[in-house]
């Protein structure tokens, strides 16, 4: 009987965890073309600076305003590195967000104006051939 109530508490922390971070990564773009012959396949990654600031800046009244975010991410701005945009092809983007989780003490610290959000952005794309 001691067990049971130590795994529904593990159970119930594991399922809250997959609900938090399940929601960290954003797909901005996902392509999924069959393309029979692909020049060369192009991917990276790179740290940015996603945070965000309370549309009324108010400190306590910040904390239920809506927040926009100081920087914009656009897939095209990262796909770009890839080549020209019309010979790409299986392009995948993707924010990954975990990190702001942590780093929402920054949000509580300021009473709500402002959130630190160190993200992360991959890319991937297939590169058509000329012919």
């Amino acid at each position: 009987m001691i067990q049971k109530p130590c795994f529904h508490g593990c159970l119930m922390i594991l399922a809250s965890a997959s609900l938090i971070l399940g929601g960290c990564t954003t797909a901005l773009v996902h392509d999924d073309v069959k393309y029979p012959k692909t020049e060369a396949h192009c991917s990276g990654s790179q740290g940015v600076d996603d945070s965000s600031i309370a549309v009324l800046p108010v400190p306590i009244v910040a904390f239920v305003v809506p927040h926009a975010n100081l920087h914009d991410i656009k897939a095209d701005d990262y796909l770009k590195r890839c080549g020209d945009p019309t010979k790409l092809i299986n392009r995948k983007v993707e924010v990954n967000r975990t990190a702001c989780i942590p780093a929402g003490l920054t949000r509580i610290i300021t009473l709500g104006i402002w959130q630190w959000c160190p993200a992360t952005i991959s890319w991937e794309a297939d590169v058509k051939t000329s012919h």
